[in-house]
């Protein structure tokens, strides 16, 4: 299921309703003496009849922490959430550090003379602002009624008619999940009306060529009978499944079919029970091949030699991590165990349903609690309470299977509801929160439920939009505009063209179907060869060639300034240093950062950390220095500076107070407010041979893990357990050793291992991430005997993650399937298990590199103090620098979508971040 991966100006006074709400609480906390009322006043930038709920984009900035009011304005023809804020008569203003697309300060010409808040005796806006006070990025696509955080940054969030902004000052939660507006999406469209009602699409209708289409998808069948993708050798048995459903929803009963159904029979043992039948079965596998014997009229009870229905009941969780104990698969209690996202969960009752077995009602249960507040349904097996992120194509297999169980139809009218806001005009449904392109599998899942439910208009609108998107050869691509063909995409297409679905799919009527694909996805270019682990020469290629490393020495910020991201360039530089497979652009890199090489903007790497004055970052410190001892330089002058001076003086002494953020706890780094920066500035301490400069920090990084083993994001802690923070505080505290950190390591490792899905990914911000798949190698490959299974399992997956031009995708079943440098630094990197505390490369026998001829617009890289020359042209935007991987969202700085809270502040070289859950995303940078 793809998650992918991760948008009139009127004056007038909230509704009453909102103003009761907030009169009750009051009465509630019996804290409120005065009542305040929150006005929504209009710029007038735009027009004030111009745009409505359906045309023009509109956008709310809540002035109220100032002494303001909300003000709102539009934009007809909207195109970024950047642009937006402007075009409705807002300024704005950036950080020295980050530049103007991180948004730190807002100001409006009708509120106190237009003064931008908050005022430079707040906020210097020199650093990113902290994660308790900022500009938070609030959006809302047409028909939703409630907010979501934004997985991107203000110059990257695409807008369309319909959409609405939210900007609010104050702070939120590592999941996005407080700090919301005070206000509903509504509330700034003006009560005009918004949701399916408001306007039926006008696409034309059309005709899905299923014919076409199964035979595009017999012709993928190796001898017949499997799936393999292109470059492997193994076959992919869960697309192998989806051509079966799609095949019997085209053709019903066929030779062909019989022969891919007996195949996967054969290989039930394999496909089911990857980790050996006397572990716990996939439940997605298991799931699927159940629903196939149905479909087939074979018997799920023995299938393959297996009671398929027995494998699933069999392992329902008892309960999730709250009960004290990490039960391996699983999530929360209802869970089928194993299944990690919703599609699984959702299968697994359907397989049962449709064999006449009651689900467990823990398991059906467990759906409604995946179900978003405006009535869409995520696409991850979250914990209640989590951030839920609203995903079309998940919404529409949940609603067809609760629709199917019965007893929640609340449920479903909400959902339904949820997908008719979400549609376009012309028919398409987009993959995820924020996208604008139309995603093949979200409309394809979208027409079969809304089939189901009975809305003809909005499903002939869906089909229509899909006969469109079909190729000359019978096949579908991922989305719009799609030129390759793609299994995945193609075999929901075909249920969705048949007017069936995996509900009543079957071989004995003209009911062809197939189900949801699993949230892998095919990568949109060629697989690797197949391996134990990624094929590192190609990821170096990627990260190497010249659209990526600018005149190879960096890696650009996204944002087509001429701005070096300095975090992503020492990342990139330690994969190079971790592969050894091109040692002279490795070299490139580092004299590059050592000279104060200059980038298009005429920025250096003491831009970034600051050494030397009063907003000194120790984690950007500490991350350059242990790149100068990785390559073998000295640290005590690299970049100009004695950095290991740098972090003595960074190690804080108490916790500041008032105005003064600079330091979170004793024994932190100054501005280093994550468990990152925190590990980076302890091994490059360790490593200098600084041992009793670096106790302070290892005791306090210690008293930072939690009883399960885990680390938080932030520091202080957040009391959120995050796969990335905890991989590198274990390679930290491996590198300090003693009993006290053995035990400590020991205790994180365990944990990490029990977060491994079955797929042989780890869970991050972006969903089934690429980054923590790779990080958790690093910190298993601490006692790699011990983990040696799971370590197998996650190479695999990072190889499975990998495209053919070599880079990564940022999280197992995006819709984006681009290459993203993200994710790619990381993957590379942390696939050969090297830990930072130990990775060490020698540039003996390199050179410094030549300067490359100018070739793009962005100006020469002058380099101080080295005549040989290290400079950069060219530009530094495309897919390769960006690659669709995710924003911070307040800050409208890239950063790849979804990644956790400590990729986004250490990769990137953040010091401080805007938390953003999100699965496409990312990769994200530290």
């Amino acid at each position: 299921m793809g998650t992918g991966q991760r948008r009139d100006e009127r004056a007038r006074a909230i509704p009453p309703r909102v103003a009761a709400l907030a009169a009750a609480l009051c009465i509630l906390l019996a804290a409120c003496m005065t009542f305040l009322t929150i006005t929504i006043t209009p710029a007038t930038a735009d027009g004030t009849g111009g745009c409505t709920a359906t045309k023009g984009a509109l956008v709310a900035v809540d002035f109220g922490p100032f002494g303001g009011p909300v003000e709102e304005g539009c934009d007809l023809t909207p195109t970024t959430g950047y642009d937006l804020l402007h075009d409705a008569g807002f300024s704005t203003a950036g950080t020295q550090h980050d530049g103007p697309a991180f948004i730190c300060r807002i100001g409006y010409g009708s509120f106190d003379s237009g003064t931008q808040y908050p005022t430079s005796d707040k906020e210097s806006c020199v650093l990113t602002p902290p994660a308790t006070a900022y500009w938070s990025y609030w959006i809302a696509s047409p028909g939703q009624s409630d907010w979501t955080y934004s997985p991107y940054g203000a110059m990257d969030r695409k807008l369309k008619d319909g959409d609405v902004d939210a900007w609010v000052y104050g702070g939120t939660d590592v999941q996005g999940s407080t700090g919301k507006p005070a206000f509903t999406p509504d509330d700034v469209r003006g009560g005009h009306p918004s949701g399916p009602g408001s306007g039926e699409p006008t696409g034309a209708p059309g005709k899905v060529d299923t014919k076409a289409a199964a035979t595009w998808l017999t012709g993928q069948l190796t001898d017949g009978e499997r799936i393999v993708d292109d470059g492997a050798t193994t076959p992919d048995y869960s697309l192998t499944a989806d051509t079966a459903f799609a095949l019997a929803a085209a053709n019903g009963k066929s030779a062909t079919l019989d022969k891919v159904t007996d195949y996967l029979a054969a290989h039930t043992a394999d496909f089911a029970y990857p980790n050996g039948t006397d572990q716990a079965p996939d439940a997605i596998a298991v799931a699927r091949l159940a629903l196939l014997a149905e479909t087939t009229g074979r018997d799920p009870r023995a299938f393959g030699g297996h009671d398929l229905l027995a494998a699933l009941t069999g392992n329902v969780c008892a309960a999730g991590p709250e009960s004290g104990e990490a039960t391996p698969g699983c999530t929360a209690k209802g869970d089928f165990r194993a299944s990690s996202y919703a599609e699984g969960q959702a299968l697994a009752v359907l397989a049962l349903l449709r064999a006449g077995v009651t689900p467990p009602a823990a398991t059906v249960d467990r759906l409604t609690q995946l179900q978003c507040k405006d009535g869409s349904f995520t696409s991850i097996l979250i914990r209640p309470g989590e951030y839920c992120d609203p995903d079309p194509a998940t919404t529409g297999l949940i609603a067809l299977v609760l629709h199917r169980a019965g007893g929640h139809e609340d449920a479903v009218t909400a959902a339904r509801t949820y997908l008719g806001g979400a549609q376009r005009a012309d028919g398409a449904f987009p993959g995820y929160t924020g996208s604008t392109t139309g995603s093949v599998n979200a409309t394809a899942y979208a027409a079969q439920a809304l089939a189901a439910l009975g809305d003809t208009t909005r499903t002939a609108a869906a089909v229509g939009w899909l006969s469109r998107q079909q190729l000359d050869g019978g096949g579908f691509g991922f989305e719009e505009g799609a030129t390759d063909p793609a299994v995945y995409a193609t075999s929901p297409a075909v249920l969705a063209g048949t007017g069936t679905s995996l509900v009543t799919l079957t071989t004995k009527s003209t009911e062809p179907t197939s189900p949801p694909t699993s949230p892998s996805g095919t990568p949109t270019t060629p697989a690797p060869a197949p391996g134990a682990g990624p094929d590192l020469k190609k990821g170096v290629a990627y990260l190497t060639k010249a659209a990526n490393l600018k005149q190879g020495q960096y890696y650009g910020d996204g944002t087509g300034s001429g701005r070096a991201d300095f975090g992503l360039t020492i990342d990139g530089a330690y994969a190079l240093a971790a592969t050894g497979l091109d040692n002279a652009k490795l070299r490139g890199i580092v004299d590059f950062l050592d000279h104060r090489g200059k980038d298009g903007a005429g920025r250096t790497v003491d831009d970034w950390a600051n050494v030397g004055t009063s907003y000194a970052a120790a984690g950007s410190i500490g991350k350059t220095a242990l790149l100068a001892e990785a390559v073998g330089r000295d640290p005590r002058h690299f970049t100009g500076h004695d950095l290991i001076a740098a972090l003595d003086q960074a190690v804080c002494a108490k916790a500041s107070t008032g105005a003064d953020r600079s330091c979170a706890a004793a024994g932190a780094y100054t501005y280093a407010p994550s468990v990152f920066a925190q590990s980076l500035a302890v091994m490059a301490q360790l490593r200098a041979g600084d041992s009793t400069s670096a106790q302070r920090p290892i005791a306090y990084l210690e008293s930072l893990q939690e009883s399960s083993g885990a680390w938080p994001s932030l520091i202080p802690s957040t009391k959120d357990s995050d796969v990335d923070s905890t991989a590198i505080a274990a390679m930290a505290l491996d590198l300090a050793g003693g009993a006290r950190a053995d035990k400590a390591v020991d205790k994180a490792l365990s944990w990490l291992a029990s977060r491994q899905l079955a797929d042989g990914g780890f869970p991050g911000t972006a969903g089934d991430s690429v980054n923590s798949a790779a990080l958790a190698v690093q910190g298993l490959s601490l006692d790699a005997p011990k983990y040696a299974k799971q370590l197998a399992k996650a190479r695999k997956f990072l190889a499975s993650q990998q495209n053919g031009d070599g880079g990564f995708v940022v999280a197992k079943g995006s819709d984006d399937r681009r290459s993203d440098l993200r994710a790619s630094t990381q993957a590379v990197g942390g696939a050969t298990g090297i830990s930072f505390g130990t990775l060490e490369r020698s540039l003996t026998g390199t050179s410094p590199q030549p300067t490359p001829s100018p070739t793009g617009s962005a100006p020469d890289i002058v380099t101080t103090g080295d005549t040989a020359g290290t400079g950069d042209t060219g530009s530094t935007g495309g897919a390769g620098a960006s690659g669709g991987g995710g924003i911070l969202a307040a800050t409208g700085v890239q950063a790849g979508a979804l990644a956790a809270i400590a990729v986004l502040l250490t990769l990137a070289g953040w010091r401080t971040v805007v938390v953003a859950r999100r699965r496409t995303g990312t990769g994200g940078g530290r």
